[in-house]
């Protein structure tokens, strides 16, 4: 007799049925108001009395916001493994990770096959369960002993008699390692469970408490042969029951589990948990009076008692991790001791998700641990964790937004993540004022589309795929820049966390200093958890993109900056280069928008434009919302790999001899992808001090990206010095002096001043410190 310490959870069994499809799904939502943790479904497909189990289970989640939806047990024979895997993981990504996965071996054989299903022996079913919980983890990426890579197809391999994948792609990826548990009654499923399942799933009445007790000796000691924690096993209880004043069984019906009072129930079920094991009680039953009797005198009632009997025992109720995860942790985390409210959705190593998170949009990482907390108060905790482990060892720790920049800062090699991609919201304050409130982790392509409907949009870089978090703490530079300034320029307050694990506002008459040094060098001075920022009116934009033979580099470059640097500030341009090709004409892409949905005004601003230099094709302009320019991509994992090279500048103008010397860099074939990036205009009236971003003066960014640092740093390091300074969202030299390249020795100075004081320890010392990245002082926290 044991307890496994695991968390109490409780739920409900609802009979799926199609009479009354409302009625069905309001009883899972009594459930969920309830406060219940999980609503079930029996899947018996060939029922025409009954709702497709997976198809309410879906509709189910929609329904609701907080609980989990499982099936009760999926009708394996019935559902193809990989397509359920699938179904399975994008009912994961729709519900919040609100889903998990009962499976069954299936029985009611004649009525299967009369649904097209291959009958199976006992032993067969059990071998094509085993075989297909195989699938299922392969198509979630997760380790599976039997399969190997599909070589030149891709995908994975895996060989069964019943179930089998023959170069299937793993995905989509989850947001978290789904539960899979089984209803296992016989000898060999339940040893299949204690080799491979995360949970055990029967109903009391069928086997009774003697037959529980069994169970799990057996799944213990089938864990223990294939070197698992037998707590990695969830022991999971449907039960039925009724509410009468005496013990007595009602009459017409055979004997529920539970008979009697709230308190029977409660001394019934104790020893199931306590003694048993059990830890998550599903109750069987339709009926709204017993469900909410179990709800409000049950369970609470049941809590307190299990709290006092573990209290009084001292049961490990510490979180279990599996085995397979455990092997892969990196050294110097305290992984046991992430806090519990992080857990459940902390990605390791070792689990299914990492894949999914380990990298960004241009570099490939290895993080140790991704934390992704849900609000301000898990940042609080996420901070606190990773300042615990700079204790121990200097752990490395990266933000992340969007997980898109340039500069690739927001994953590592073994380090900790702070993923903040849940707080991704996007709302008006103030109609009248244009107020609004961004996430750290919205999309600015998403940001355009919620404004448009308003006529607002607010400046931002040339990609809807871009986090909020990023730009607006380090510049932004982008289509509307030159109109209406940089996007830091539209920041009015930020809410953040420090270092010390406070929650502080800044503004300009809130911590004024935090509030001008996180405009511009905000990854320095902590993790912005929300950004209010004043939209501008803008309505359809003329935007023309058009392709240029610019053979004579040099004088392209000086003559597009000429033009830049004539036009009304309603017009900002973008040039992009690659690699010359042999025998090929130089080619330069011209992007240019123009703040203005007037035919006339937006043909006049273009023309200049267009005479720089023979066109190759012809030029494609028309007047479109903002929104449509910067659109976000679909959602999906970044799958970035190795390191990006890419160097940054800024200079005021191109002269002659600075045009002929970036033409010298694109000549030499070091550079895949130039890009400059007009500024100035609206970025310029704002005075150099008033923001960490300095340079105000500048007309241009520069940026440029190659295959080889040390071809490409040698080629930025010969013409440095035609720059006034740098960008650091476009940098990714890691050399100390890069840091003085981006802010002025006065601005520095005062930078390192306000480092010192929020965070002395350097924690945040992952994109360009200020301090350097060795500076270390871990006072103790405030």
């Amino acid at each position: 007799m044991t307890d496994y310490g695991h968390p109490l959870r409780f739920g409900t069994f609802v009979t799926p049925l199609a009479d009354d499809p409302d009625l069905t799904v309001a009883r899972a939502v009594l459930a969920e108001d309830l406060g219940l943790d999980l609503v079930t479904f029996q899947d018996h497909t060939y029922q025409p009395r009954f709702l497709d189990t997976w198809t309410l289970l879906t509709y189910v989640a929609s329904a609701t916001e907080r609980i989990h939806v499982v099936p009760n047990v999926v009708n394996v024979p019935m559902r193809p493994p990989a397509v359920l895997a699938r179904a399975a993981a994008s009912l994961d990504l729709l519900s919040d990770g609100r889903v998990g996965l009962a499976l069954g071996a299936g029985a009611f054989w004649d009525a299967m096959e009369s649904m097209g299903a291959r009958r199976l022996s006992p032993g067969e079913s059990v071998d094509a369960l085993a075989e297909a919980v195989d699938v299922i983890r392969a198509i979630w990426g997760e380790d599976v002993a039997r399969a190997v890579p599909a070589g030149s197809r891709g995908g994975v391999l895996l060989p069964g008699e019943h179930h089998r994948l023959e170069g299937a792609e793993p995905g989509p990826a989850t947001t978290r390692r789904i539960p899979v548990w089984l209803g296992a009654l016989g000898p060999r499923m339940l040893r299949l469970t204690g080799r491979v399942a995360d949970g055990w799933l029967p109903s009391l009445g069928r086997i009774g408490t003697d037959g529980l007790r069994a169970g799990n000796a057996a799944i213990d000691a089938a864990a223990a042969a294939a070197g698992r924690d037998p707590r990695e096993i969830t022991r999971v209880l449907n039960v039925s029951g009724v509410f009468r004043a005496d013990e007595a069984p009602p009459r017409g019906t055979g004997r529920p589990d539970l008979v009697g009072p709230p308190e029977a129930w409660v001394e019934r079920l104790l020893p199931l948990v306590v003694e048993e094991g059990v830890s998550t009680l599903v109750l069987a039953s339709d009926d709204e009076a017993t469900t909410r009797r179990f709800a409000e005198e049950v369970v609470p009632a049941l809590r307190a008692a299990v709290e006092r009997e573990r209290t009084a025992t001292g049961t490990d109720t510490s979180r279990v991790v599996p085995a397979a995860v455990r092997g892969a942790r990196r050294p110097g985390i305290a992984y046991d001791d992430v806090p519990a409210s992080l857990a459940e959705r902390a990605v390791e190593p070792g689990d299914a998700q990492h894949a999914a998170v380990r990298s960004t949009y241009l570099r490939g990482g290895s993080p140790g641990l991704v934390l992704r907390p849900r609000d301000t108060s898990e940042v609080v905790e996420a901070l606190a964790f990773a300042r615990a482990q700079e204790v121990t060892r200097r752990v490395p720790l990266s933000v992340r937004s969007g997980g898109h920049g340039i500069s690739g800062r927001s994953t590592n090699d073994g380090g900790i993540v702070v993923d903040l991609g849940a707080l991704d919201g996007i709302e008006v304050l103030d109609e009248t004022t244009r107020l609004v409130r961004l996430g750290p982790a919205a999309r600015w392509g998403d940001v355009a589309t919620a404004l448009a409907p308003h006529g607002w949009a607010i400046t931002s870089g040339d990609s809807g795929g871009v986090g909020v978090g990023g730009l607006a703490t380090a510049g932004g530079i982008g289509w509307l820049g030159r109109a209406h300034g940089l996007t830091i320029d539209h920041v009015r307050a930020v809410e953040m966390v420090l270092a010390d694990g406070s929650v502080v506002r800044a503004s300009d008459t809130e911590n004024p200093d935090l509030f001008w040094g996180v405009r511009g060098a905000g990854a320095n001075l902590g993790v912005v958890v929300s950004f209010e920022l004043v939209a501008d009116e803008v309505g359809a934009v003329g935007f023309a993109q058009m392709v240029h033979d610019a053979s004579d580099t040099a004088t392209f470059l000086e003559r597009w900056g000429a033009a830049v640097e004539a036009s009304p500030r309603d017009t900002t341009s973008f040039l992009l280069m690659g690699r010359p090709r042999p025998g090929q004409p130089v080619v330069a892409q011209t992007m240019t928008m123009v703040d203005s949905d007037d035919p006339d005004t937006v043909i006049e601003r273009l023309q200049p434009y267009a005479a720089i230099a023979p066109l190759l094709q012809q030029a494609q302009a028309q007047i479109l919302p903002y929104a449509a320019v910067v659109q976000a991509p679909p959602r999906g994992p970044h799958a970035g790999s190795g390191e990006p090279v890419a160097r940054s500048g800024l200079l005021e103008h191109l002269t002659p001899a600075a045009s002929a010397r970036l033409a010298g860099l694109v000549a030499s074939g070091d550079t895949y992808f130039f890009q400059i990036r007009s500024t100035g205009g609206a970025a310029s009236d704002v005075p150099a001090d008033a923001t960490a971003y300095a340079h105000r003066s500048a007309n241009f960014a520069v940026s440029a990206m190659g295959a080889s640092r040390a071809r490409l740093d040698a080629r930025w390091d010969a013409i440095a010095d035609v720059f006034s300074g740098s960008y650091l969202s476009f940098e990714t030299d890691p050399r100390p002096e890069r840091v003085e390249d981006a802010f002025p020795p006065a601005t520095l100075d005062r930078l390192r001043a306000l480092k010192r004081r929020v965070d002395p320890g350097n924690l945040f010392r992952d994109n360009f410190p200020v301090l350097g990245p060795d500076a270390l002082d871990l006072a103790p926290a405030r």
